[in-house]
């Protein structure tokens, strides 16, 4: 009875942890939205279909192998799993070999395949730092070297051919294809995953492993747990690499233990264990897809490679160095909330698309280019065309109409964004939800379903004055 009686004040005096956010989702948020804006502006192609769609196809072997490394980094004890490159890269090559050998024919045994092999090496991996008591460090280490010289025994060179409903999938010429239905289906599976036990389990476990053990959680079928999840992950993850090569690559896939690590610092995790978000970890894989993207746009040679090497250092550094002005701002600033400073830079970062791709002279393009060899005098203007009063405004042409008609539901869904920025933090302050990563989903995938809405004439131009259905 005294126990109780002590206790029940302590649990009515706890706070409320409503409209309380990640606040270390700040700088790959403005990192994102940075970066989109400077891609945009170097190259408005990347707002198209054909844009969108291959850089659907390229980011998302690495979005799912930063998810891949979430589960493993979270459970502590510095659990960051170096083997994961390599593990995509065999993967991919005993895929390629069993395919070609008539082993692996159909789709679905080739997602089991690839899911049952991570699960199966991440399973020894954790039977191997918990039962032998190796540092996780060492085994990953180990695991690097071993699987990037089996690879290079199971295919010498890059070659083969992957089956051909995967090379389809990696055209990436239009948005909504196989990999982004995996890419879609594999964070909503992470975002069901953190509303588990399990997962509530891993942070505590990550965050005090002791704590977590004297509080009974089960600490060594919560460790094993996590690693098959992120073995899965990395499995969905070759499926994604070898569909967007096409063919088997013995060496390529050991890049992404790099960059995959990098995107999960970008996002905000803790290498120490017990924080990492899907959200943050998404934006930091994207955030590097941009760095490379707007890299490519300029010309450095042969040391282009160097140079990404460096940016994706120094923006690393540079993030990091932001990280500090965090506690400056949870001391200062109470009710700041990423999910309002999201929509707000995406309604600016949408006015930038909308002015790299829509603002041009539609007059210039409905007319073809034609050499100039002589210079023509110029001609008087029709008295009907002048403007001959203050207020005297020109008659809009059909080319005008056509762009008012267009500019309507832009400015309208800019006003809609701005509501639902205001309505979501309304109810996040009210709420007592100490999470509001569903609310940061809900609202980027109202920004993907517009951006894809926008982009449904694949960039083409307004048709110019005068110009019908038939002359088109």
């Amino acid at each position: 009875m005294s126990d109780v009686a002590t206790t029940e004040p302590r649990v009515q005096a706890e706070p409320s942890q409503g409209g309380r956010a990640n606040p270390f989702l700040l700088v790959p948020i403005t990192l994102f939205f940075l970066l989109l804006g400077l891609a945009v502006l170097r190259s408005p192609s990347l707002m198209t279909s054909f844009g969108i769609g291959s850089a659907v196809i390229v980011a998302t072997p690495l979005i799912l192998a930063t998810y891949a490394l979430m589960a493993s980094v979270i459970s502590g004890r510095g659990t960051v799993d170096l083997s994961i490159g390599p593990l995509i890269g065999f993967v991919n090559v005993t895929l390629i070999q069993l395919y070609g050998a008539g082993v692996l024919q159909n789709p679905i045994s080739i997602f089991l395949y690839a899911i049952v092999i991570g699960g199966l090496y991440q399973f020894i991996f954790a039977l191997i730092v918990i039962y032998v008591r190796v540092q996780p460090i060492i085994v990953s280490l180990s695991g690097y070297l071993a699987l990037s010289g089996i690879n290079l025994v199971i295919l010498p060179r890059p070659g083969g051919v992957a089956p051909q409903f995967m090379a389809d999938w990696g055209l990436g010429t239009s948005i909504f294809s196989p990999v982004f239905v995996i890419l879609v289906l594999a964070t909503i599976a992470w975002l069901l995953f953190t509303r588990t036990a399990f997962y509530t389990h891993l942070r505590l476990m990550g965050s005090d492993e002791r704590a977590a053990y004297t509080s009974g959680v089960p600490i060594y079928v919560v460790r094993i747990g996590a690693h098959v999840i992120s073995g899965g992950f990395a499995g969905l993850a070759a499926i994604a690499f070898t569909a967007l090569i096409s063919s088997g690559d013995p060496s390529q896939g050991t890049t992404y233990t790099l960059i995959a690590v990098t995107a999960l610092v970008l996002g905000g995790a803790s290498l120490a264990g017990g924080r990492a978000s899907v959200f943050g970890s998404f934006l930091g894989a994207v955030n590097l897809y941009l760095i490379t993207f707007v890299l490519a746009t300029f010309n450095f040679g042969a040391v282009q490679s160097f140079v990404t090497n460096l940016a994706y250092g120094s923006i690393l550094v540079a993030s990091l160095l932001l990280t500090l002005i965090i506690p400056f701002i949870q001391r200062h600033i109470h009710n700041f909330s990423p999910v309002l400073y999201f929509v707000v830079l995406g309604v600016v970062a949408l006015g930038v698309i909308l002015h790299a791709t829509n603002d041009y002279d539609p007059r210039a393009r409905s007319q073809p280019v034609e050499e100039v060899v002589a210079v023509a005098p110029l001609e008087p203007i029709a008295p009907e065309r002048l403007y001959v009063g203050p207020l005297e405004v020109a008659q809009p042409t059909a080319t005008d109409a056509v762009l008012r008609a267009e500019a309507a539901p832009l400015i309208l869904s800019a006003l809609l964004l701005i509501v639902i920025a205001v309505f979501v933090r309304l109810a996040v302050s009210q709420s007592d939800r100490k999470t509001i990563a569903p609310a940061v989903a809900v609202v980027l995938a109202a920004l993907v379903l517009f951006g894809a809405y926008l982009m449904r004439g694949d960039g083409s131009p307004a048709p110019a004055a005068g110009q019908t259905e038939e002359t088109r």
